[in-house]
This record gives C-alpha cells, sequence and structure tokens, in this order.
C-alpha cells in the first residue's frame, strides 16, 4: 500500500485523499521548498502528487523513493477534477507498481519506469 505526500498547488479538502495515507505539505511543520517536499518524501517512502514539472524533471535522473504522479491536466473546475481523479485513480495505482513517474493528462496516462 502507497502512502502519498500531496503538493501545495493541489486541493486541501479532496476525498479521494481524505485518509492516513495521505499527507497534504500543508500540514507539514518546517516543510516549504521543493527540495524539502523530496527529502521528507525520501525519508518516509511517499510518493508524490503534484502538477509541479520540477518533480517529474527530477525523477529523471534520481531513483526512487520518492514516486512522482504528475498531473498534467491544466485547470479544472474543483467538481471535474474529482471526478477525473476518482476514474483515472485505479490505473494509477496500477503504474505505479512499476513505475517511479505517472504522467497524468486528460486524455491518457504515460509512466516511466
Amino acid at each position: 500500500m502507497y502512502k502519498f505526500i500531496i503538493d501545495a498547488n493541489l486541493p486541501y479538502y479532496f476525498e479521494l485523499w481524505n485518509n492516513k495515507n495521505f499527507i497534504h505539505v500543508h500540514d507539514l511543520f518546517n516543510i516549504s521548498s521543493d527540495e524539502d517536499i523530496w527529502e521528507y518524501s525520501k525519508e518516509n517512502n511517499l510518493v508524490i502528487i503534484t502538477k509541479d514539472a520540477d518533480f517529474s524533471n527530477k525523477i529523471l535522473y534520481k531513483s526512487p523513493p520518492p514516486k512522482v504522479v504528475h498531473l498534467k491536466i491544466g485547470n479544472m473546475k474543483m467538481r471535474e477534477f474529482h471526478a477525473f481523479l476518482n476514474k483515472v485513480w485505479p490505473a494509477i495505482l496500477e503504474e505505479l507498481e512499476s513505475n517511479k513517474l505517472i504522467n497524468v493528462f486528460s486524455d491518457r496516462i504515460e509512466s516511466l519506469n
């Protein structure tokens, strides 16, 4: 079972990640930069969920942990975002089994191992 850290650029209140397997960056003290998030995720074996390209760029030349789920879906209304992520979440979890980077687009998922 994976545990996840939600980047600051994603909603705090979201049904999917309202459980003990998810922590939002806003709930962590002394975590303010991307490097802080990366190190905390690495130390705690967390998957980073983000819209920030910096994390997906970094994982290209690093080995997990952490793994990265990069949401490249542009701006969506909150209701659309919820419906979309709930729909693709099982596929994301499946891709995490053998890949270090999951790029999620509105029409497809691409993975890199």
